[in-house]
C-alpha cells in the first residue's frame, strides 16, 4: 500500500513537472514570437531604409559631429550651472512634496485609508506615469520659458519614485519598536517620529541621492522643450546645424553627469 502511494506521488510529481515545462516552453515561444513581430513591424517595415542610405553615407553623417566648437566652450558655464541647479532644486522640491505622499500611501500609517490612501497612490502613479519631458511641456505652457518649469517638471517626476520606494519601506518596518512605544503610552505622532522614521530614514536618504543623480541627467534635456540649461543650448546648436557645437554640448553633459556620479557615490558612502 505504501509503495503504491509513493509511486502515485512520484507519478504526480513527474506529471506536474511536465506540465510546468510545457507552460515554460509556451511562454518562451510566445515571447520569441512577440520579439519577431516587433522587429518585423518596427525595424523592417516602419524604417525608411532608403533615407538612411548606404554605410558610407552613415559614416559621412557621423563625421559631421567629429570636432569641438572652441568658441562655444566659454558660453557653456552658465547653462551647465543652471542645469546643475535645476537638478538640485527639482530634487529638493520633490523631497518636500513626497513626504505627505508617503504618509498617505503607506497602508499602516495613512490617516484615513478609504480616502488618503487612494489620493496618495493616485499622486504616486501619476508622477511616475508621465515622462519628465511631458511635465516640462505642461509647465512651460503654464509658467513660460526658463529654468523654473524644468525644476517643477523634475520635482513632479521625482515624487512618484521616492514616495513609492519609501512607502513600501514603511509598510515593511519591524513592528516591535512600534508596539513598544504604544505600550508606554506613545501617541500616533511619537510612533511615527521614534518608531517609523528611524527605520526608513536610510532608505529615504538613499532615494534622495539616487534621484538627484538621475535628475542631473534629466535636467540636461529639459531645455529641448524650452526649460533652460544645457538642453536649450543643445537645441540651438541643432537648429543652427552646428554639429561641432552639438558635440561640445554633449561633452559638457557627460562631464556634468560624471561629476554627479562621483558626488553621489561618495555621498552614499558618507551618509548611508
Amino acid at each position: 500500500m505504501t509503495t503504491a502511494i509513493l509511486r502515485k506521488k512520484a507519478d504526480d510529481l513527474v506529471n506536474r513537472r511536465k506540465k510546468n515545462r510545457l507552460v515554460q516552453n509556451f511562454i518562451y515561444a510566445l515571447a520569441g514570437l512577440i520579439v519577431i513581430v516587433s522587429i518585423q513591424s518596427t525595424i523592417i517595415v516602419d524604417t525608411d531604409w532608403d533615407r538612411i542610405g548606404s554605410l558610407a553615407q552613415i559614416f559621412k553623417s557621423v563625421r559631421r559631429f567629429v570636432g569641438i566648437d572652441t568658441n562655444l566652450i566659454t558660453q557653456l558655464f552658465i547653462p551647465t550651472v543652471e542645469t546643475f541647479m535645476m537638478a538640485c532644486l527639482g530634487t529638493l522640491l520633490g523631497v518636500i512634496v513626497a513626504l505627505p505622499v508617503i504618509w498617505f500611501s503607506a497602508k499602516n500609517i495613512t490617516p484615513f485609508f478609504p480616502i488618503t490612501f487612494v489620493i496618495g497612490r493616485a499622486v504616486m502613479t501619476l508622477s511616475r506615469s508621465v515622462h519628465e519631458i511631458v511635465w516640462a511641456l505642461l509647465f512651460v505652457s503654464t509658467v513660460g520659458l526658463g529654468a523654473f518649469p524644468g525644476i517643477l517638471a523634475l520635482s513632479m517626476r521625482s515624487i512618484g519614485f521616492m514616495s513609492k520606494i519609501t512607502a513600501e519601506a514603511v509598510e515593511d518596518i519591524d513592528i516591535g519598536p512600534i508596539e513598544a512605544i504604544r505600550a508606554v503610552g506613545g501617541n500616533r505622532f511619537q510612533v511615527i517620529l521614534f518608531g517609523i522614521i528611524p527605520q526608513v530614514l536610510p532608505v529615504y536618504i538613499g532615494n534622495i541621492i539616487f534621484q538627484w543623480d538621475i535628475n542631473i541627467r534629466r535636467s540636461a534635456i529639459m531645455g529641448l522643450v524650452g526649460a533652460g540649461g544645457l538642453g536649450l543650448t543643445l537645441h540651438r546648436q541643432l537648429v543652427m546645424y552646428n554639429y561641432a557645437g552639438v558635440t561640445t554640448v554633449v561633452i559638457a553633459v557627460l562631464v556634468l553627469v560624471g561629476i554627479g556620479e562621483v558626488v553621489s557615490y561618495y555621498a552614499r558612502k558618507a551618509i548611508i
